[in-house]
Parts: structure tokens; C-alpha cells; sequence
């Protein structure tokens, strides 16, 4: 029975970020990361819109892919929506220079998403995040985590990520009377 609750108890907090609370605070900047550009970012960001975290290992980009294809065909309202691909550089073994150039050029292809490189997995251990794959988390317009799933997404998991997405945007809509 011990042990059964000792599991339990490790399941339930295997994630810093919990679903229905706002994800601890984490800064990313100079030798920890930052924008494309080289400025600071924030987890305090993620407030005011919805938005889409997307931590990824840049080598396992392909499975992500189908999702980000998905996300960027909805051309949601950028007043209300936001993506967030925050890159693992420190689970890859290509440069980061090189890394970082091919990806600032990326996000001009890709809607609404802002580029974050997370040089030394401090954001990934802030939050207890998987290393070495994919992990998506969706946040409300107030920084609440909504949904979170680490690894390979499935057909249904990304209906379940669209939908998600599309209350929380209605959510936003009802709440500023628009």
C-alpha cells in the first residue's frame, strides 16, 4: 500500500508546472539563452494571451512537426494567441550558432511563433520538464497551464491541443466584451 501511494504521490509531482497554476517563474538570458535576437525572456511573458510552449530537443524536430504544420494552418487571432518554441540547445549536437541562425530564419515562416533557446536546460530542470524530446504545454490568457503531454503527439492529442486552444481564445473574447 506504501508503495502504491509512493507512486502515486511521484506521478502527481513529476512536473513543477501543474495543470490549473501558473508555471514557477523562470528567466532566460545571456549564458542561459534568451530571444533569437539575444534579448531576455520571461516565463512571465505567457500572460495576456493563450499560448503554446512548445520545449524542444532540435533533433527530435521531425515528430514535432505534424503538430507545428497543424498549429500554423489555424491562423488564430494574434491578440488573443501566441507560440512559444523554446529550443533545447543543450540536448543536440549541432552548433548553436548554427542552430540559432537556421531557426531566426524559420520564424519568418511560422505564425505568431517567437523562437527561445534554452542554452543549458535551465528552464527544462526549472520545470521538470522531459529532456531529450518534445513537451507542450498550453497556457491561458492569465499564465495558467491548461494542458501539458511530453512526447510523441497522436492524431487525437493534437484535436485535444486545438481545442483547448480555441475555448481559451473564446474565453479571452468573453472576458474583454469582444
Amino acid at each position: 500500500m506504501k508503495k502504491v501511494l509512493l507512486l502515486l504521490v511521484l506521478s502527481f509531482s513529476a512536473y513543477a508546472v501543474q495543470i490549473g497554476e501558473v508555471a514557477p517563474k523562470v528567466v532566460l538570458e545571456r549564458d542561459n539563452g534568451g530571444t533569437h535576437d539575444g534579448k531576455a525572456w520571461s516565463s512571465e511573458m505567457l500572460v495576456g494571451k493563450v499560448h503554446t510552449v512548445l520545449y524542444m530537443d532540435p533533433d527530435e524536430r521531425e515528430e514535432a512537426m505534424p503538430f507545428l504544420d497543424e498549429l500554423n494552418s489555424q491562423n488564430f487571432d494574434k491578440k488573443r494567441y501566441a507560440t512559444v518554441a523554446i529550443v533545447n540547445l543543450g540536448a543536440t549536437w549541432m552548433p548553436n550558432v548554427v542552430l540559432e541562425a537556421m531557426l531566426s530564419e524559420k520564424q519568418e515562416e511560422l505564425n505568431n511563433t517567437e523562437f527561445i533557446f534554452d542554452k543549458t536546460k535551465y528552464l527544462l530542470k526549472k520545470w521538470k520538464l522531459k529532456d531529450d524530446d518534445s513537451n507542450v504545454l498550453i497556457f491561458d490568457a492569465k499564465g495558467i497551464l491548461l494542458y501539458q503531454k511530453s512526447g510523441r503527439l497522436f492524431p487525437i492529442d493534437i484535436k485535444k491541443i486545438m481545442e483547448t486552444i480555441s475555448t481559451s481564445i473564446d474565453e479571452v473574447e468573453k472576458t474583454k466584451g469582444i
